[in-house]
């Protein structure tokens, strides 16, 4: 069984983001850019059930410019087998989930792990979306995975606690927070991972028409907290928070 893994190039999390100051997006010069959280989640999943002998390659996949490269690099590190970029300026989810579905076709893939959401857009789109288009079933947020045969079993985090569901492969997966600890990558690895496959595609090679993008009209730091207020009573704290129409 081939898996395929989400891999996107953002803002590394520990970075500080700031806003350009004419508001028209992020500041990206000289920003240390990482794979996505959760999208290491996914990756490390993957190779777990590669290396557990429930699948045979785990296929690193993103949809983005050259620079993304260096995230699929860093997937190769940790144990892929190969990776693919597919050029695409500012791809929307639903451009990324269309070109999951085609490569899951086209690589008869058993799976498809993605990260439940990235850090970046935050839009958590891309999964569900990948599963209505392939027509495949759908396991989102996923807190443990266990593969058996012909299907999978995936306990799922929600609002309530936890829920555990079983669905057939093919299937699409996105990963949360806490499925598992993605691996450190080793220099050795990372040398390694100069030798494995890296094919480029396009949009048109895949037969795949970009999805109407969004248009971001500005881009805005929150405000500034305000400092707090001490109160003497109960009474007083209802009112503060009535006429702060907090209450």
């Amino acid at each position: 069984m081939k898996i395929l893994v989400g891999v996107k190039r953002v803002v590394d999390y520990n970075v500080r983001v700031q806003v350009r100051p004419d508001g028209s997006g992020v500041n990206l010069d000289g920003v240390k850019m990482s794979v996505n959280p959760f999208d290491e989640i996914a990756i490390e999943a993957a190779l777990r059930l590669r290396e557990a002998g429930k699948a045979t390659e785990v296929i690193a996949v993103t949809v983005g410019s050259q620079a993304a490269q260096e995230q699929l690099r860093t997937a190769l590190a940790m144990g892929a087998d190969r990776a693919i970029l597919v050029e695409a300026e500012d791809a929307q989810p639903l451009t990324i989930a269309r070109v999951f579905a085609a490569l899951a076709k086209k690589e008869e893939a058993g799976l498809v792990i993605l990260g439940k959401q990235a850090i970046d857009g935050d839009n958590g789109q891309t999964a569900q979306m990948t599963a209505a288009i392939w027509d495949r079933p759908q396991a989102t947020f996923a807190f443990k995975l266990e593969v058996n045969g012909s299907k999978a079993v995936v306990t799922r985090e929600i609002d309530a606690g936890l829920e555990t569901i079983e669905v057939d492969l093919p299937a699409v997966i996105s990963a949360d927070l806490r499925l598992n600890e993605p691996r450190y990558v080793k220099l050795p690895d990372i040398m390694k991972a100069k030798k494995k496959p890296l094919d480029t595609l396009s949009l048109d090679s895949l037969g795949v028409a970009a999805a109407p993008a969004l248009k971001q009209v500005k881009t805005a730091p929150p405000p500034a907290r305000q400092g707090g207020k001490k109160v003497k009573s109960v009474e007083e704290l209802v009112s503060e928070l009535k006429n702060r129409g907090l209450f």
